[in-house]
């Protein structure tokens, strides 16, 4: 990029800096969205296939979960990484749904190129995206469908919806009912509203058994095992003391010498250090604690004492899994052991070590308030269980959405026309040019009932049709059930799914086509070749490879 000044070129990027504007940018930057909404477009739906993933380590990932495969692709383009993260976005904000939200991205920036040859700006696309993305949200409000947290029926349909496709199939009704009962279990009403904090159902995966084998355990599992062989394996009627602090000797702070001149005088210092671990021991028991759950280190004589009290003890703890057993066990974290009050003491009806998949785990069930819960997942192999784990991530998080929201629109491509006809309808009342975007918009909805039809092997074309013209009859449920073939209504057949996955990827997706949109110009600055010895270049002030200006 260089200026003329009295004949003098004055260079403002350096060199080597690649520059690329106006239509060029625009078609090189829809051309990479494009790119990564196909990649994913065919794992959409019950009928999608799977992608299998490789990293630089040779670890294999099996999945058609549209979030986790963006995120494993090594995506370089600046304009990409936009889509990965509206998918990104649609995962954090309700769990299911992240492939349409991809596809949406790559279908609205396909549409707008045709805008673009018919010389219609970008700020106007935009502006008329903007427009049928909030219109978008006003109907879906409307055609959505409340619900309560006692329709069980629905809730299970809802759960095995988001489950389905997923490469589970034989087992869906059991683990969608798994993944409802632990949902219910910790929602709690704060100021009126049902919230759902997913954080508490602790998912703990172990390979070995079959899927049939996942259960629910009201309480938590802590895949820890007992510090000492005498201590006892089951305690019933436990009380639970949970300490965040280490049970060892602590070495002192300054350094000092400890000058010993006969054996006496080292027996004498053994005895006391063995004394001084006796006290800390003696402290926690006589609190009456049967089970001992420590973040930190027992040292051995210490676990020889509770061994020989009787006392249950686990060590090294996750902070995370002592936040929850302090929630599900009513028990106080202790800080200090000179301090232990009986209100500090939890209660479980049983802790018990159990040999699951060739490795002990502690389970800690019948609390006073299970709010968290754990759920087991069991498969023949690693790959099946990671997959099992991404499923019922999305159904919990899906379920959690709906319990808070009470929100519901049928699935199938079935909200997806009934916008497309609702918003061609709302572009006839506008006058400016954004009509044609609104319409573009209009359009671009289409793909995701495409999509499922063509992965379902089925005509795209012939099934849009008689989906439209059952929506133009007023049938705003009518879908595609994808196993059959026929087009059919969605809520009859329990294919529902929260109001917000369709919002949330509606809208995600038109901010993220209209950003892509409004660059003109990239500006992208070439890292200079690492120089010998590893440092940074001198000029380069710590910054390099791909820098983008948008």
């Amino acid at each position: 990029m260089a200026g003329q000044l009295g004949g003098q070129p004055i260079f403002i990027l350096r060199e080597g800096s690649e520059r690329t504007r106006g239509r060029d940018a625009q078609n090189s930057n829809i051309m990479a969205a494009k790119a990564v909404a196909a990649a994913v477009r065919t794992t959409l739906g019950p009928k999608g296939m799977d992608k299998m993933m490789v990293d630089s380590l040779g670890d294999i990932v099996i999945t058609n979960d549209g979030v986790t495969i963006l995120k494993e692709m090594d995506i370089e383009h600046p304009a990409a990484k936009m889509v990965v993260e509206v998918s990104k976005t649609q995962d954090d904000e309700v769990g299911d749904g992240t492939t349409t939200a991809a596809v949406l991205t790559g279908e609205l920036l396909k549409m707008s190129e045709d805008l673009l040859d018919k010389d219609v700006h970008p700020t106007i696309i935009a502006a008329g995206y903007r427009l049928a993305s909030t219109k978008a949200a006003e109907i879906l409000e409307s055609i959505a469908t409340d619900v309560t947290p006692d329709e069980y029926e629905t809730l299970l349909n809802i759960a095995a919806t988001a489950m389905t496709g997923k490469g589970i199939e034989g087992t869906k009704e059991h683990l969608a009912k798994l993944c409802v009962d632990s949902v219910k279990s910790v929602a709690e009403e704060v100021d009126g509203k049902m919230v759902v904090d997913i954080e508490n159902i602790k998912v703990e995966k172990k390979v070995g058994g079959s899927v049939e084998d996942s259960e629910l355990i009201s309480g938590m599992i802590i895949d820890k095992e007992r510090v000492h062989p005498n201590m006892p394996k089951k305690v019933e009627d436990a009380k639970i003391a949970l300490l965040s602090t280490a049970i060892e000797l602590k070495d002192t702070e300054v350094d000092a010498e400890i000058s010993i001149t006969s054996p006496d005088q080292l027996q004498l210092f053994l005895d006391q250090e063995e004394k001084m671990l006796r006290d800390m021991v003696g402290k926690v028991t006589d609190s009456g604690a049967t089970v001992i759950f420590c973040q930190k280190g027992i040292d051995d004589m210490a676990q020889h004492f509770f061994a020989k009290a009787g006392v249950m003890a686990v060590r090294r703890v996750k902070k995370s899994d002592i936040d929850k057993l302090s929630r599900a066990t009513g028990a106080g974290i202790i800080t200090n052991l000179d301090e232990i009050e009986d209100s500090d003491i939890g209660h479980a009806n049983t802790v018990e070590e159990k040999k699951i998949g060739g490795g002990n785990m502690i389970f800690v069930t019948g609390c006073e308030n299970p709010t968290a819960v754990s759920l087991m997942l069991r498969g023949g192999t690693e790959h099946v269980v990671d997959g099992l784990e991404r499923a019922l991530e999305d159904a919990l998080r899906v379920v959690g959405v709906t319990i808070e929201d009470g929100k519901l629109v049928s699935g199938g491509g079935s909200p997806e026309v009934e916008l497309s006809l609702k918003l061609h309808e709302y572009a006839n009342s506008l006058t400016g040019r954004e009509q044609l975007a609104v319409n573009a918009f209009a359009d671009s909805l289409e793909i995701i009932p495409r999509t499922l039809a063509e992965n379902a092997g089925l005509d795209p074309i012939d099934k849009l049709v008689e989906m439209t013209s059952q929506h133009k009859d007023g049938n705003i449920h009518s879908g595609l059930d994808v196993y059959t073939g026929d087009v059919v209504d969605m809520w009859e057949r329990g294919i529902v799914e929260p109001l917000r996955v369709k919002t949330q990827a509606i809208s995600a997706a038109s901010e993220a086509a209209v950003m892509i949109l409004r660059i003109d110009d990239v500006i992208a600055s070439r890292g200079e070749p690492m120089p010998a010895g590893g440092g940074m270049p001198p000029d380069m002030g710590g910054m390099g490879g791909m820098e983008g200006m948008y």
